[in-house]
């Protein structure tokens, strides 16, 4: 698409690598970008990138495989009326056909194999404002291998919502553009609320234009294995970016989200908030969060944040921010990240007022939740997300004591 500009990563110069700090590359980044699968290796937990990553549960998406072809898309307005073709555009395009594979490349081999195994994007183009949000149903078509690619374009100054909802049951390899238009302000909302025994291998590339605004949700709700990296750049001054992410691991699932936000323009914006709960013997999430400032990029405004809430024992959290910064001409960067238990206070607080413990439990977890869930700003999912975290929190309690009464 005209005007889309690749993120370049400075590569440094081997005979010399030291000669200007900002001809260094990314520690952060130390993949290549290619949509060529040849020029990644295959993936061992040894690789820092991978280290998080139950390698062994992900292996069928490491190498070329034939799609299923199962996977089912639909886009209507979010109460399921039909769109207007006028304001909202819907084509299909060859893969390698404009603007599909215009925003960046594949970052790890997963994104590569995804790129190569399918033949065709689903775009949705943003052509005029929207009264109510774009929905995008994407529904499992079962447990053979699949693949998808979806390309969101909202021209300059459009001002619009875009939901796109993962269901049922599915093996998945997704990848997504996001290219925010000049001017533009779009709110993009991605649910997982996939099955139990699903997997989900996800790569979304987001361009920022000049003076647009992008509000990025993503919320995790289900799967057996689900790794989603977001990869992300600005195309011109006072770009914003807000990414915000919502997880809730059951036991024995592995949810990893992992961000790359790019600052390469100057005077440009990004918060990313990412929170997690976990629910359960051998949940585990991980949340890698990486920034990076180039040289160019004065007047930079970058914060990142991840906070875990570990339900039950046998849960693990993997909470990781890196943040490179290579201009000293900023208004500010930051990150922190935490994980703690289930505050025991705050239970016996609610309990001794009376409130029964599988309640208490719900609104301490609600009340982590509700800043994220509020920011998201879609009143048509919002207390929808609310009532499946109730539903995973009862399910956890009834196969807790089950286990226990199995144990005596």
């Amino acid at each position: 698409m005209a005007g889309t500009k690749e993120i370049n990563i400075p590569v440094m110069n081997p005979d010399d690598p030291y000669a200007m700090p900002a001809a260094m590359p990314s520690s952060a980044d130390r993949e290549p970008r290619s949509f060529d699968l040849g020029a990644f290796t295959k993936p061992t937990s040894k690789q820092d990138d991978w280290r998080f990553t139950p390698v062994e549960r992900l292996e069928e998406f490491l190498d070329s495989f034939e799609p299923s072809g199962r996977t089912v898309v639909s886009v209507t307005n979010i109460d399921g009326t039909a769109i207007d073709g006028g304001i909202v555009q819907i084509s299909h395009v060859a893969r390698d056909v404009a603007p599909s594979g215009t925003v960046s490349r594949p970052s790890d081999r997963a994104a590569a194999v995804e790129w190569n195994v399918g033949h065709e994007s689903t775009v949705v183009t943003l052509k005029g404002g929207t009264e109510q949000p774009v929905l995008v149903s994407v529904q499992g078509g079962g447990f053979d291998l699949d693949s998808l690619h979806l390309v969101i374009v909202a021209e300059p100054g459009v001002t619009s919502d875009v939901v796109v909802e993962h269901h049922g049951d599915a093996r998945l390899a997704e990848g997504v553009e996001i290219i925010v238009g000049e001017n533009a302000h779009v709110s993009t909302t991605f649910v997982q609320e996939w099955g139990k025994g699903s997997k989900h291998v996800g790569n979304q590339r987001i361009h920022v234009g000049a003076n647009a605004t992008l509000r990025h949700s993503m919320v995790t709700l289900g799967g057996e294995v689900v790794r989603i990296r977001i990869d992300q750049d600005f195309g011109g001054p006072q770009g914003k970016l807000s990414m915000l992410g919502i997880y809730f691991v059951e036991p024995g699932a592995h949810i990893e989200h992992r961000t790359m936000v790019v600052h390469n323009q100057p005077d440009c914006t990004s918060r990313v908030i990412y929170k997690g709960a976990l629910d359960g013997r051998k949940a585990h999430s991980t949340w890698v969060g990486n920034a990076l400032i180039r040289p160019c990029a004065s007047g930079t405004d970058s914060y990142e944040l991840n906070r875990n809430l570990v339900l039950t024992h046998g849960a693990v959290a993997d909470s990781e921010p890196n943040l490179e910064i290579e201009n000293g001409d900023i208004v500010g960067a930051g990150h922190a990240s935490s994980v703690g238990r289930f505050d025991d206070e705050q239970l016996f607080y609610l309990q001794s007022r009376g409130i029964p413990e599988m309640e208490a439990r719900k609104l301490v977890v609600r009340g982590f939740f509700g800043d994220l869930v509020e920011q998201i700003a879609i009143p048509a999912i919002s207390e929808h997300l609310m009532n499946v975290i109730d539903r995973r929190l009862a399910r956890g309690e009834s196969e807790a004591m089950q286990a226990v009464l199995e144990d005596k």
